[in-house]
Protein backbone atom coordinates (compact mmCIF):
# COMPACT_ATOMS: atom_id res chain seq x y z
CA UNK A 1 0.00 0.00 0.00
CA UNK A 2 1.55 3.57 -1.08
CA UNK A 3 0.77 5.93 1.97
CA UNK A 4 1.37 9.25 3.23
CA UNK A 5 1.97 9.54 7.06
CA UNK A 6 -0.28 6.05 7.24
CA UNK A 7 -2.67 7.28 5.28
CA UNK A 8 -4.51 5.95 1.89
CA UNK A 9 -3.98 8.67 -0.91
CA UNK A 10 -6.57 8.61 -3.17
CA UNK A 11 -7.82 11.28 -6.57
CA UNK A 12 -10.86 12.76 -7.63
CA UNK A 13 -11.08 13.32 -11.14
CA UNK A 14 -14.56 14.99 -12.32
CA UNK A 15 -14.64 15.40 -16.00
CA UNK A 16 -17.71 17.79 -16.90
CA UNK A 17 -18.69 19.22 -19.90
CA UNK A 18 -17.08 22.30 -19.58
CA UNK A 19 -13.72 21.79 -17.13
CA UNK A 20 -11.54 18.97 -15.62
CA UNK A 21 -11.74 19.53 -11.98
CA UNK A 22 -8.81 17.15 -9.85
CA UNK A 23 -8.46 16.60 -6.05
CA UNK A 24 -6.01 14.50 -4.60
CA UNK A 25 -6.83 13.73 -0.51
CA UNK A 26 -5.21 11.43 2.15
CA UNK A 27 -7.33 9.87 4.49
CA UNK A 28 -7.71 6.77 7.03
CA UNK A 29 -10.81 5.31 8.21
CA UNK A 30 -12.51 7.63 10.62
CA UNK A 31 -11.15 10.45 10.04
CA UNK A 32 -12.70 13.28 7.42
CA UNK A 33 -9.62 13.59 4.75
CA UNK A 34 -7.08 16.03 4.23
CA UNK A 35 -6.83 17.83 1.12
CA UNK A 36 -3.40 17.73 -0.61
CA UNK A 37 -3.86 19.45 -4.32
CA UNK A 38 -6.83 20.86 -6.36
CA UNK A 39 -6.60 21.44 -9.75
CA UNK A 40 -8.61 22.98 -12.72
CA UNK A 41 -8.06 23.56 -16.57
CA UNK A 42 -11.44 24.83 -18.84
CA UNK A 43 -11.53 22.17 -21.75
CA UNK A 44 -12.50 24.93 -24.77
CA UNK A 45 -11.14 22.93 -28.14
CA UNK A 46 -8.58 20.35 -26.61
CA UNK A 47 -8.45 17.16 -26.77
CA UNK A 48 -10.19 15.55 -23.81
CA UNK A 49 -8.02 12.80 -22.82
CA UNK A 50 -5.29 15.86 -23.15
CA UNK A 51 -6.84 18.27 -20.87
CA UNK A 52 -7.23 15.18 -18.16
CA UNK A 53 -4.01 14.13 -18.37
CA UNK A 54 -2.66 17.91 -17.83
CA UNK A 55 -4.25 18.64 -14.86
CA UNK A 56 -3.89 15.42 -13.51
CA UNK A 57 0.09 16.06 -13.90
CA UNK A 58 -0.68 19.53 -12.55
CA UNK A 59 -2.48 18.10 -9.54
CA UNK A 60 0.43 15.21 -8.62
CA UNK A 61 3.17 17.86 -8.72
CA UNK A 62 1.66 19.92 -6.22
CA UNK A 63 0.54 17.32 -3.69
CA UNK A 64 4.24 15.93 -4.31
CA UNK A 65 3.20 12.72 -5.20
CA UNK A 66 2.98 10.20 -8.40
CA UNK A 67 0.50 8.44 -9.77
CA UNK A 68 2.09 4.86 -8.79
CA UNK A 69 1.86 6.42 -4.72
CA UNK A 70 -2.36 7.37 -5.34
CA UNK A 71 -4.26 4.20 -3.73
CA UNK A 72 -7.65 4.73 -5.61
CA UNK A 73 -8.56 7.04 -8.78
CA UNK A 74 -12.03 7.92 -8.61
CA UNK A 75 -13.89 9.46 -11.43
CA UNK A 76 -17.07 11.46 -11.75
CA UNK A 77 -18.51 12.94 -14.91
CA UNK A 78 -17.35 11.29 -18.05
CA UNK A 79 -15.28 8.61 -16.92
CA UNK A 80 -14.26 7.13 -20.11
CA UNK A 81 -11.65 9.94 -20.40
CA UNK A 82 -9.64 8.68 -17.04
CA UNK A 83 -8.41 5.46 -18.75
CA UNK A 84 -6.59 4.74 -15.37
CA UNK A 85 -9.44 5.23 -12.92
CA UNK A 86 -9.89 2.41 -10.54
CA UNK A 87 -13.72 3.19 -10.07
CA UNK A 88 -16.62 5.38 -11.09
CA UNK A 89 -19.46 7.39 -8.66
CA UNK A 90 -22.08 8.73 -10.02
CA UNK A 91 -21.66 12.62 -10.05
CA UNK A 92 -25.29 13.42 -7.89
CA UNK A 93 -23.56 11.40 -5.09
CA UNK A 94 -19.77 13.08 -5.52
CA UNK A 95 -21.66 16.61 -4.97
CA UNK A 96 -23.13 15.58 -2.45
CA UNK A 97 -20.51 14.14 -0.26
CA UNK A 98 -18.17 16.76 -1.69
CA UNK A 99 -20.61 19.70 -0.75
CA UNK A 100 -20.77 18.40 3.14
CA UNK A 101 -17.16 17.72 3.47
CA UNK A 102 -16.73 21.10 3.04
CA UNK A 103 -19.78 23.15 4.57
CA UNK A 104 -20.32 20.54 7.74
CA UNK A 105 -23.78 21.65 8.97
CA UNK A 106 -24.98 22.08 5.12
CA UNK A 107 -28.29 20.22 4.97
CA UNK A 108 -28.11 20.28 1.00
CA UNK A 109 -26.05 21.00 -2.32
CA UNK A 110 -27.03 23.15 -5.09
CA UNK A 111 -24.61 21.95 -7.95
CA UNK A 112 -24.86 24.87 -10.71
CA UNK A 113 -22.32 23.51 -13.79
CA UNK A 114 -22.30 24.63 -17.10
CA UNK A 115 -25.22 23.05 -18.64
CA UNK A 116 -27.66 22.22 -16.04
CA UNK A 117 -28.14 22.61 -12.10
CA UNK A 118 -29.45 20.06 -9.90
CA UNK A 119 -30.44 20.46 -6.10
CA UNK A 120 -29.71 17.48 -3.65
CA UNK A 121 -31.26 17.16 -0.18
CA UNK A 122 -28.42 15.45 1.63
CA UNK A 123 -27.60 13.93 5.60
CA UNK A 124 -24.38 14.80 7.69
CA UNK A 125 -22.54 12.08 5.42
CA UNK A 126 -23.29 13.00 2.42
CA UNK A 127 -25.50 10.66 1.56
CA UNK A 128 -28.46 11.57 -0.83
CA UNK A 129 -31.84 12.07 0.49
CA UNK A 130 -33.65 13.63 -2.39
CA UNK A 131 -32.95 15.86 -5.95
CA UNK A 132 -33.95 17.71 -8.34
CA UNK A 133 -32.74 18.90 -12.03
CA UNK A 134 -33.21 21.21 -13.95
CA UNK A 135 -35.07 20.66 -17.23
CA UNK A 136 -32.87 20.85 -20.71
CA UNK A 137 -32.79 24.42 -21.46
CA UNK A 138 -30.14 25.94 -21.03
CA UNK A 139 -31.16 29.27 -19.04
CA UNK A 140 -30.14 28.02 -15.59
CA UNK A 141 -27.12 26.94 -16.58
CA UNK A 142 -23.13 28.63 -16.52
CA UNK A 143 -22.57 28.32 -20.53
CA UNK A 144 -26.30 30.40 -20.68
CA UNK A 145 -24.54 33.19 -18.49
CA UNK A 146 -21.06 33.24 -20.34
CA UNK A 147 -23.17 33.88 -23.36
CA UNK A 148 -24.84 36.76 -22.29
CA UNK A 149 -21.51 38.10 -20.68
CA UNK A 150 -19.74 37.30 -24.28
CA UNK A 151 -22.59 39.48 -26.04
CA UNK A 152 -22.23 42.61 -23.41
CA UNK A 153 -18.26 42.42 -23.57
CA UNK A 154 -17.46 41.21 -19.95
CA UNK A 155 -15.40 38.89 -18.92
CA UNK A 156 -16.23 35.91 -17.21
CA UNK A 157 -14.42 37.55 -13.52
CA UNK A 158 -16.34 40.49 -13.86
CA UNK A 159 -19.79 38.86 -14.36
CA UNK A 160 -20.24 38.98 -10.54
CA UNK A 161 -19.12 42.11 -8.62
CA UNK A 162 -20.89 43.75 -11.85
CA UNK A 163 -24.46 42.21 -10.78
CA UNK A 164 -24.08 42.68 -6.91
CA UNK A 165 -23.54 46.29 -7.71
CA UNK A 166 -26.57 47.05 -9.48
CA UNK A 167 -29.91 48.71 -7.98
CA UNK A 168 -32.24 48.27 -10.65
CA UNK A 169 -31.92 44.89 -12.06
CA UNK A 170 -34.46 44.01 -14.75
CA UNK A 171 -36.99 41.46 -15.34
CA UNK A 172 -35.58 38.64 -17.82
CA UNK A 173 -37.38 35.44 -19.31
CA UNK A 174 -36.79 32.17 -16.95
CA UNK A 175 -38.95 30.36 -19.13
CA UNK A 176 -36.30 29.92 -21.89
CA UNK A 177 -32.79 31.00 -23.12
CA UNK A 178 -33.92 32.41 -26.65
CA UNK A 179 -36.50 34.39 -24.78
CA UNK A 180 -33.96 36.01 -22.40
CA UNK A 181 -31.20 36.39 -25.27
CA UNK A 182 -34.57 38.51 -27.02
CA UNK A 183 -34.96 40.46 -23.57
CA UNK A 184 -31.18 41.04 -23.14
CA UNK A 185 -30.99 42.59 -26.87
CA UNK A 186 -33.95 45.11 -25.99
CA UNK A 187 -32.25 46.28 -23.13
CA UNK A 188 -29.34 46.97 -24.71
CA UNK A 189 -31.05 48.68 -27.19
CA UNK A 190 -32.79 50.85 -24.73
CA UNK A 191 -29.74 51.79 -22.79
CA UNK A 192 -30.07 49.77 -19.83
CA UNK A 193 -26.75 49.52 -18.02
CA UNK A 194 -24.52 46.12 -18.26
CA UNK A 195 -25.24 45.68 -14.42
CA UNK A 196 -28.46 46.02 -13.83
CA UNK A 197 -28.86 43.07 -17.15
CA UNK A 198 -26.68 40.57 -15.48
CA UNK A 199 -28.77 41.21 -11.81
CA UNK A 200 -32.30 40.31 -14.01
CA UNK A 201 -30.25 37.61 -15.43
CA UNK A 202 -29.03 36.36 -11.30
CA UNK A 203 -32.14 37.23 -10.27
CA UNK A 204 -34.33 34.79 -12.96
CA UNK A 205 -31.67 31.67 -12.83
CA UNK A 206 -31.97 31.88 -9.16
CA UNK A 207 -35.59 31.62 -9.22
CA UNK A 208 -35.83 28.33 -10.98
CA UNK A 209 -32.71 26.98 -8.54
CA UNK A 210 -34.67 28.16 -5.38
CA UNK A 211 -37.71 26.36 -6.75
CA UNK A 212 -35.26 23.01 -7.26
CA UNK A 213 -34.41 23.60 -3.65
CA UNK A 214 -38.00 24.07 -2.10
CA UNK A 215 -38.93 20.73 -4.42
CA UNK A 216 -36.30 18.74 -2.38
CA UNK A 217 -37.63 20.15 1.23
CA UNK A 218 -33.95 21.07 1.91
CA UNK A 219 -33.68 23.35 4.87
CA UNK A 220 -30.33 25.65 6.69
CA UNK A 221 -27.63 25.82 4.55
CA UNK A 222 -27.34 24.54 1.20
CA UNK A 223 -23.96 25.08 -0.48
CA UNK A 224 -23.32 26.44 -3.82
CA UNK A 225 -21.15 23.85 -5.69
CA UNK A 226 -20.08 23.45 -9.27
CA UNK A 227 -18.52 26.33 -12.08
CA UNK A 228 -21.15 29.29 -10.74
CA UNK A 229 -19.95 28.78 -6.88
CA UNK A 230 -17.62 31.62 -7.77
CA UNK A 231 -20.36 33.71 -8.78
CA UNK A 232 -20.87 36.29 -6.43
CA UNK A 233 -23.87 38.14 -8.08
CA UNK A 234 -25.99 34.52 -8.46
CA UNK A 235 -25.27 33.50 -4.77
CA UNK A 236 -26.44 37.23 -3.27
CA UNK A 237 -29.32 36.79 -6.25
CA UNK A 238 -30.22 33.71 -4.42
CA UNK A 239 -30.24 34.98 -0.95
CA UNK A 240 -32.07 38.04 -1.90
CA UNK A 241 -35.07 35.66 -3.34
CA UNK A 242 -35.06 33.85 -0.10
CA UNK A 243 -34.97 36.82 2.30
CA UNK A 244 -37.71 38.65 0.57
CA UNK A 245 -36.14 40.47 -1.76
CA UNK A 246 -35.75 40.15 -5.24
CA UNK A 247 -38.02 42.64 -6.39
CA UNK A 248 -41.71 40.74 -8.45
CA UNK A 249 -40.17 37.49 -7.34
CA UNK A 250 -40.14 37.87 -3.35
CA UNK A 251 -43.87 37.05 -2.65
CA UNK A 252 -44.02 33.19 -4.06
CA UNK A 253 -40.50 32.68 -2.42
CA UNK A 254 -40.26 34.60 0.87
CA UNK A 255 -41.63 31.40 3.19
CA UNK A 256 -38.02 29.66 1.97
CA UNK A 257 -35.63 28.42 5.25
CA UNK A 258 -32.75 27.79 2.91
CA UNK A 259 -29.58 29.79 3.34
CA UNK A 260 -27.64 29.87 0.56
CA UNK A 261 -23.81 29.35 1.13
CA UNK A 262 -20.64 28.95 -0.60
CA UNK A 263 -16.87 27.63 -0.20
CA UNK A 264 -13.22 28.41 -1.75
CA UNK A 265 -13.53 25.32 -2.93
CA UNK A 266 -16.51 24.95 -3.78
CA UNK A 267 -16.38 24.06 -7.41
CA UNK A 268 -14.02 20.83 -7.11
CA UNK A 269 -16.85 19.63 -4.67
CA UNK A 270 -17.27 16.43 -7.46
CA UNK A 271 -13.99 15.60 -7.54
CA UNK A 272 -13.67 15.85 -3.77
CA UNK A 273 -16.34 13.90 -2.90
CA UNK A 274 -14.96 11.28 -5.67
CA UNK A 275 -11.89 10.93 -3.92
CA UNK A 276 -13.36 10.43 -0.34
CA UNK A 277 -15.90 8.17 -1.92
CA UNK A 278 -12.40 6.53 -3.30
CA UNK A 279 -11.37 6.27 -0.05
CA UNK A 280 -14.00 4.56 1.60
CA UNK A 281 -14.32 2.33 -1.16
CA UNK A 282 -10.69 1.12 -0.77
CA UNK A 283 -11.20 0.89 3.15
CA UNK A 284 -14.39 -2.00 2.38
CA UNK A 285 -11.88 -3.91 -0.64
CA UNK A 286 -9.07 -3.61 2.57
CA UNK A 287 -11.27 -5.29 5.10
CA UNK A 288 -12.55 -7.52 2.31
CA UNK A 289 -9.25 -8.71 1.68
CA UNK A 290 -9.39 -7.77 -1.79
CA UNK A 291 -6.67 -4.84 -2.70
CA UNK A 292 -5.09 -7.46 -4.49
CA UNK A 293 -7.51 -8.14 -7.22
CA UNK A 294 -7.58 -4.14 -7.50
CA UNK A 295 -4.17 -3.92 -7.86
CA UNK A 296 -4.23 -6.56 -10.59
CA UNK A 297 -6.91 -4.82 -12.24
CA UNK A 298 -5.45 -1.55 -12.06
CA UNK A 299 -2.77 -2.92 -13.82
CA UNK A 300 -4.32 -5.21 -16.15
Amino acid sequence: MSTIKDKQLTMGVDVGSASVKVAIVTSQAGDHGEILATCSQRIRRRELHEVVQAVVDEALKAAGVTLKMVDYVATTGEADAVEFRTGHFYSITTHARGGVFLVPEAGGVLDVGALHARALKADHRGKVLAHRMTSQCASGSGQFIENIARYLGVSHEDVGPLSAAAKNPEQVSGICAVLAETDVINMVSRGVSTGDILKGIHLSIAGRLVQLVRAIGAEGKVVLTGGLSKDEGLLLALKELVSGGGGKRKSSLKVMTADFVTHPLAMYAGALGAALLGAHRWEQLRAQGRLETLAAAASA
